[in-house]
């Protein structure tokens, strides 16, 4: 068996339905899929996502990130992005591994890693694909694995993330990958300014405010900004507010007027034009049909 189909194997195991599956090994998530998806918007938070079968399509700004069994994805902060599963059949589902990153192990791990460059320093996208390695899907396989060895897990599990997190630190990804953990790095400036934006998106915010957050000048948090993910701050924040607004129309929390007014619109006609301009359609039209594809799911 190839290291692909064991991973493929591993992940169907642990992942019997579609969806996003939780596991006992910390940080890991199995997916399955059967069909390709919808476009969906999400903020996509720091992870390793390796896919065993099937592809998939991610959205950052105007750029488009494919992957699939040859490439893994690298996300390095959190990012309003829109995935789309576009390879997966009932016979051949579309089958991911998730690692959630943890700053703190990049750090302690930097210490025994060659100190940064200047260029590694510099901002670039906040996402990045890049080709598999045997030695780091020989690293996800085992870690995958210690699912069929639960008294192993608390062990070994660290010891193999650990490993997964240097095979990247060593690899194309290592300049966005150091860049999660270095306090300093324009990256770890930018993630200020997002944290900040997370913590605020419902009120009105000058530049200057998120600029000092950040501890850079406007100008430079413009620049750096847009080079991470695509957007200005405002552009962000909206895309905050609209996905908010989608879910609590969605999980029927509220109504689109009053969506709207939660997250920070004071006009509905406002509202509804933005998030016609984001999502293709009219709030009640847009989850109306959301929830007819859920509906034809279930079927």
């Amino acid at each position: 068996m190839s290291q692909v189909e064991e991973l493929a194997r591993l992940i169907a195991r642990f992942a019997p339905s579609d969806g996003v599956h939780q596991t006992a090994v910390p940080r890991l998530k199995v997916v399955r899929l059967s069909q390709p998806s919808e476009p969906m918007h999400g903020l996509h938070e720091p992870a390793l996502c390796i896919i065993a079968q099937g592809a998939k399509q991610v959205i950052l700004g105007d750029q488009i990130y494919r992957y699939d069994a040859a490439h893994c994805l690298v996300v390095s902060l959190d990012l309003p992005v829109i995935g789309q599963v576009i390879e997966a059949t009932p016979e051949e589902p579309y089958l991911c591994v998730k690692l959630e990153l943890d700053p703190a192990a990049i750090g302690a791990l930097m210490l025994e890693a060659p100190p940064l460059t200047e260029r590694e320093l510099s901002s670039g996208p906040g996402l990045t694909v890049g080709p598999m390695t045997p030695a780091l899907r020989d690293a996800v396989i085992r870690l995958t694995s210690l699912l069929e060895a639960p008294a192993d897990i608390a062990v070994l599990a660290p010891l193999v993330e650990r490993e997964i997190l240097y095979r990247l630190l060593t690899g194309e990804q290592a300049a966005r990958l150091r860049q999660v953990a270095v306090a300093e790095s324009k990256l770890q400036q930018v993630n200020r300014a997002i944290a900040w934006i997370k913590r605020n998106y419902r009120s009105p915010f000058s530049v200057e405010i998120v600029a000092a957050e950040a501890r850079m000048s406007p100008s430079a948090l413009h620049q750096h900004f847009k080079a991470v993910t695509a957007m200005s701050p405002l552009q962000y924040q909206k895309q905050l507010r609209l996905q908010e607004a989608r879910r609590l129309i969605l999980a029927r929390a509220h109504d689109a007027a009053s969506a709207g007014f939660q997250v920070g619109y004071e006009s509905p006609s406002q509202f509804s034009r933005e998030y016609s301009r984001l999502f293709g359609a009219p709030p009640l039209r847009d989850v109306a049909r959301l929830r007819g594809a859920s509906a034809a799911d279930a079927a």
